[in-house]
């Protein structure tokens, strides 16, 4: 890689993360790299572009400006590297995906795994977040694509994957535990674990369809921390049967007396444009 582009890649990525030591793990450098670095630049462009603190860094007011330069410089060397590895007929790239955990579980290493096999000198960053923060990281270009639950923002191509059926989970010693299926009503009765991912919890529809106002009493976007919690008999909960394939808790699952569902789904911004590995990799959602 360029020097020039590597210098401006750094910058990028320790605004992106707010800190030279996570960039250093991103870029694969090490943290004084980094830093030097971006001293070069601040030299050559005689500005100041970032404050540094313990805290970690901030942009300058010059260093906000220059930012999105920066950024364009980065994006059109990407989309230089995609057209090279066409023209190499895919011997390298990356492949950045949104995910969240569930997905990240029970999917991606199927996907990868049959992906690898074909394509073995791919490498992947993996970024797991909630629907909002994976939104926008595929909005701004943080990502190739990303997982989500549909539908999603109207300016992203999208792929249906799967109806993902949502269960409700009770500590083992729970009256209702031997129930044949779980009351709906009986959500606004005791203690509450809420899962939430993003803007709008993932049951939420649920609560608005049938008049229900829980008593929420701890909220999470981890799907395992409200299992635990459950277990521990704090509360119930309702999570999605793709994160329930392998339980680790000693909990109670049972299905809705009135059924509900999540759709699962890829999103990206355009097929069209998106490089050469990314468009391969469409085709081996099917090993999820």
């Amino acid at each position: 890689m360029d020097m020039n582009i590597q210098k401006y890649l750094a910058f990028v990525k320790t605004v992106e993360y707010g800190s030279f030591t996570k960039a250093a793990e991103i870029l694969h450098y090490s943290q004084s790299g980094i830093s030097r670095m971006i001293n070069d630049l601040e030299k050559e462009w005689k500005v100041i572009l970032l404050e540094r603190s313990k805290a970690g860094v901030k942009l300058t007011s010059d260093g906000l400006r220059l930012l999105p330069h920066a950024k364009g410089v980065c994006m059109e060397y990407e989309k230089l590297q995609m057209q090279v590895d066409e023209l190499n007929g895919l011997q390298s790239g990356l492949i950045r995906i949104g995910t969240f955990s569930s997905v990240a579980t029970h999917w991606l290493p199927k996907i990868i795994k049959e992906f690898q096999k074909d394509y073995p000198n791919i490498d992947y960053e993996l970024l797991l977040g909630d629907y909002k923060e994976i939104e926008e990281w595929i909005a701004d270009g943080r990502v190739d694509c990303g997982f989500l639950r549909l539908p999603a923002h109207p300016d992203f191509q999208t792929i249906f994957l799967e109806q993902d059926k949502l269960f409700a989970i009770l500590p083992e010693n729970h009256p209702l535990a031997n129930c044949d299926k779980f009351p709906i009503h009986a959500l606004s009765e005791e203690p509450f674990m809420l899962l939430e991912k993003g803007d709008k919890a993932e049951i939420s529809e649920i609560f608005e369809r049938c008049n229900i106002i829980p008593n929420v009493r701890f909220t999470t976007w981890d799907d395992y921390a409200i299992m635990s919690m459950v277990e521990s008999g704090l509360g119930i909960s309702i999570l999605p049967q793709l994160i329930l394939k392998r339980v680790p808790y000693n909990i109670v699952i049972k299905e809705l007396d009135i059924p509900a569902y999540r759709n699962i789904g890829l999103a990206l911004r355009n097929k069209k444009t998106a490089s050469l590995a990314v468009k391969r990799f469409l085709d081996y959602l099917q090993f999820r």
